[in-house]
């Protein structure tokens, strides 16, 4: 499944989320000209993540403070705990995020 959106409601500095169905949200997010694309759901409470600040590719998470680095998926603090990341390609000023059914 690909799910779209465009260049402009990715925010600078915040997330854009996208459902895609009743279990699964994601969060985009731009870092310079390239776009990426995570699990909104933090591994530890579950808490949206997009709820948190985001800052030079971490997200932090708002309920205890778990860091993602959006490229990657994995923790700074801890590469063992993860969240599920999907590629993002970008034609001109579309997103195509493809879900791996």
């Amino acid at each position: 499944m690909t799910v779209t959106l465009h260049t402009s409601d990715v925010p600078d500095g915040a997330a854009a989320l996208v459902k895609v169905d009743d279990d699964l949200t994601i969060s985009v997010y731009r870092v310079g000209d390239s776009y990426y694309a995570i699990d909104d759901r933090c591994p530890h409470k579950g808490v949206s993540l997009a709820r948190g600040t985001f800052q030079d590719a971490v997200v932090t998470c708002p309920a205890h403070h778990f860091t993602v680095d959006v490229r990657t998926g994995k923790s700074p603090r801890n590469p063992l705990m993860r969240v599920r990341t999907f590629p993002v390609i970008r034609t001109a000023d579309d997103l195509s995020i493809t879900v791996a059914e």
